[in-house]
């Protein structure tokens, strides 16, 4: 379905919508101390809108799970005496409830709940009637579809002020990054709705305060709206997250050193430059699916053969040998192995497929 949605221009929320919106403020609410000083340092630095997490349910039990609603005293205060916008996660229809009482001006959707539909409905429904923007972070796993579900859900219950944030995705063993960034999914997203704010949460992706600045530049590389960053005045003694936070001063380092880059250009020789490159993509892409056709007219050809002689569709030794010669071969071209393998795996899977097709007509 198409999202009927508000411009992040027109929120009222941010003071500048150009590239980068930038969200910040600790994972967690801890104290009013501790997150009026973290406030108070992020308004210095330009920062206008504070994020903080008021309910942190963990992983597992009897760790910090954050202040609960007290928290929100603290968030109208930094509103009140500060003038800063004020952000938070809810993750139910009772935080929903209490954080609208609370005033807020933006909320939140994490990405374990927005990999529960049920939870989406729930909170979609009591925000019915609600004025206020709400982002949504990307579900635990790669699934485009379920992120967009929720978009949609909330978009039924008549918000239009709705936007996306990209968190990464779970991996499981080591890794360097905390969770996967697969930028291809929120691409896909923003390809879809192109009007829809991306935010990028550097934190969430990175794991370790020293990878925050690269994930930042690489979004900002690939044109997304906006960063939400999580940052305490002592992030060495953070009750949550403690290794991925900023102190405001490093986030206002980091964020001197983004480079910006354009949308588009208005000079002549690079739009012709340009014109004249994708030209010649466009006539490779052709080749390339030419070439692709032929290749799956033989996978047919084998594929009947295979039947007349009552032989198995998969031959695991060929598709070995196949999978050596491409890599050998593309080391030579100065292609990534890891590409190639995903593009040759997805060629087998559709001429395996074909071959099944044709093994099982009469």
């Amino acid at each position: 379905m198409q999202l009927d949605i508000i411009k992040a221009e027109e929120w009222g929320l941010f003071a500048d919508t150009t590239r980068p919106v930038v969200i910040a403020g600790p994972c967690s609410a801890e104290s009013e101390q501790q997150l009026f000083e973290t406030a108070k340092a992020l308004k210095a630095g330009g920062i206008g809108v504070l994020r903080a997490g008021i309910w942190k349910p963990r992983t597992r039990p009897n760790s910090f799970e954050g202040v609960g609603e007290v928290g929100l005293q603290w968030m109208r205060r930094v509103r009140e005496e500060l003038g800063m916008k004020v952000a938070t996660e809810v993750a139910n229809v009772k935080h929903v409830g209490e954080a609208l009482k609370a005033g807020m001006d933006m909320l939140w959707l994490g990405a374990r709940t927005t990999a529960n539909p049920f939870a989406i409905q729930e909170i979609a429904d009591a925000l019915k009637g609600a004025d206020i923007p709400v982002l949504v972070k990307n579900p635990v796993n790669p699934d485009v579809e379920l992120w967009i579900g929720a978009l949609e859900r909330l978009n039924l219950a008549g918000l239009k002020k709705i936007g996306v944030i990209h968190r990464g995705f779970s991996v499981y063993g080591e890794a360097k990054y905390r969770n996967m960034p697969q930028w291809q999914l929120p691409i896909e997203i923003k390809r879809r709705f192109p009007e829809m704010l991306m935010i990028c949460d550097p934190s969430h992706i990175a794991g370790k305060r020293e990878y925050v600045p690269e994930i930042a530049q690489q979004a900002m590389d690939l044109g997304f709206d906006g960063l939400i960053v999580e940052s305490h005045i002592c992030p060495e003694t953070a009750l949550s997250d403690a290794t991925q936070q900023l102190t405001p001063a490093d986030l206002a380092d980091m964020l001197g050193k983004l480079v910006i880059r354009k949308i588009d250009s208005e000079s002549l020789e690079y739009r012709e430059n340009m014109d004249d490159l994708r030209a010649r993509i466009d006539g490779i892409d052709d080749e390339l699916l030419e070439l692709l056709a032929s290749r799956m007219r033989i996978s047919d050809e084998i594929g009947r053969y295979k039947k007349q002689n009552n032989i198995t569709i998969l031959q695991p030794g060929r598709w070995e040998k196949v999978l050596a010669k491409v890599f050998e071969k593309g080391r030579e071209k100065g292609l990534d192995c890891e590409f190639l393998e995903k593009l040759f795996k997805a060629i087998h899977q559709a001429s395996i497929d074909r071959q099944t097709e044709i093994m099982s007509r009469d």
